[in-house]
C-alpha cells in the first residue's frame, strides 16, 4: 500500500500490503467455496460474476479497518465474504431491473440465462451470505439485517422517484446512502468489529464507510452516464 504522507512523500507500507493481500486472497477462496452447489448449473450461474472479477472494494475495506484491531481475528475474512456475496447478489437483481446487457465486461446473467435465473441466483447468494453470517453471532446478523433493509429501501426509493414537492437532489442522496452507503458502512463496521477495535473506532469507521459509499456511487453513476461501456465494462 502506498500512503502519501506530509509534503507529498510516498511511503510504501509493505507489512500492511502483505496483510491486506493475504486477506483478500482468503476472501477470494471463500467466495468460490460459498458459491459452490451440488447442482453444477447453480455453481456456474453463482460464480459467473465472481469469476468476472471486480474491484473487491468492500472486502478491501474490511481488511483495512481490521487493522484497527487484530486483523487476523477469525471473523474478519468470513465477514468480508458476507459483504461481497451480498453485493454480488444485488448486482444480479440490479441487472434484471436495469435490463443490463453487460456486467464487468461479460454478458450479464439475465442476458445469458434469463431474468428468472438471474433473480434466483441472487437469492441463492443471499442465502449463502446468511449461512456464513449465522456463525458470526447475533450482533453481526442484526447489523447486516438493518443494512440490507436500508439497501432495499434505497432501491425502492430509486424506482419510485421523489415524492411531489421533495428536492430531487435530496432524494437522490438518500437513495445513494441506502443502496450503496449502507453496505459500504457495514464493510467498515465488520472489519473493525470483528477485529475487536474500540467501539468508538467502530462507530467512526462506520460513518466514514457510509460517506465513502455515497461518494463511490456518485462516481459510478457518472461513469454509467458518461463512459463508453467498451472501456468501463
Amino acid at each position: 500500500m502506498t500512503v502519501v504522507g506530509p509534503f507529498g512523500l510516498s511511503v510504501r507500507d509493505q507489512a500492511l500490503e502483505a496483510d491486506v493481500q493475504a486477506g483478500l486472497a482468503a476472501v477470494e477462496e471463500g467466495l468460490l467455496e460459498a458459491t459452490k452447489s451440488e447442482v453444477p448449473f447453480i455453481t456456474e450461474a453463482a460464480q459467473h460474476l465472481v469469476r468476472a472479477g471486480g474491484k473487491r472494494f468492500r472486502p478491501l475495506l474490511v481488511m483495512l479497518t481490521a487493522q484497527f484491531g487484530d486483523p487476523y481475528a477469525p471473523g474478519v475474512v468470513p465477514s468480508a465474504v458476507v459483504v461481497e456475496l451480498t453485493h454480488l447478489a444485488t448486482l444480479y437483481h440490479d441487472d434484471v431491473m436495469d435490463e443490463a446487457d453487460v456486467r464487468r465486461g461479460v454478458p450479464s446473467a439475465n442476458t445469458r440465462w434469463g431474468n428468472s435465473v438471474a433473480v434466483l441466483t441472487g437469492d441463492f447468494l443471499f442465502a449463502r451470505a446468511s449461512h456464513i453470517l449465522a456463525d458470526l453471532g447475533p450482533e453481526a446478523v442484526r447489523v447486516q439485517a438493518e443494512a440490507f433493509e436500508r439497501l432495499v429501501t434505497g432501491q425502492i426509493l430509486e424506482t419510485a422517484g421523489p415524492q411531489d414537492g421533495r428536492d430531487p437532489v435530496e432524494h437522490y442522496l438518500d437513495v445513494l446512502a441506502g443502496k450503496t452507503g449502507s453496505l459500504v458502512a457495514v464493510s467498515c463496521r465488520f472489519g473493525a468489529m470483528m477485529s475487536g477495535a474500540d467501539e468508538t473506532v467502530v462507530d467512526v469507521l462506520t460513518q466514514y464507510g457510509e460517506r465513502l459509499g455515497v461518494a463511490f456511487q456518485l462516481a459510478d453513476d457518472v461513469l454509467d452516464i458518461a463512459s463508453d461501456s467498451r472501456e468501463s465494462g
